[in-house]
């Protein structure tokens, strides 16, 4: 029955936040002014304008699965993204190899591959 889920996150600036996901490998998908779609393989994740927000007080999060978590955590190592100080690419107890990235906003993304 279900089938997708495609996250909505707070934006301040739509062009920083382009930008950011662009060189993680997303394109955009649309643009509707206060609102913006980037779409890699088959992930969407949906921003919503929040101007006012405070990044420190930002609790956004995504957990974003993969295939190839190791050539995904190279690429952007290589692309020179900073990588969440607290969570290097780690196995996890829970059975997951994971990293994660905080946006421009403090959105955290995760992503996570089983072991």
């Amino acid at each position: 029955m279900l089938q997708q889920i495609h996250p909505k996150l707070p934006m301040r600036d739509k062009d920083a936040t382009q930008k950011y996901y662009a060189q993680l490998g997303f394109r955009m998908a649309a643009d509707y002014g206060d609102y913006l779609i980037v779409q890699r393989d088959a992930i969407e994740i949906h921003f919503f304008s929040f101007p006012e927000l405070d990044p420190l007080s930002n609790y956004g999060q995504v957990y974003i699965r993969t295939n190839d978590i190791d050539q995904l955590y190279q690429s952007l190592l290589e692309k020179g993204v900073a990588i969440h100080p607290n969570a290097p690419l780690t196995e996890k107890p829970w059975g997951q190899k994971e990293f994660a990235l905080l946006d421009p906003d403090h959105n955290l993304l995760t992503f996570g591959q089983s072991i």
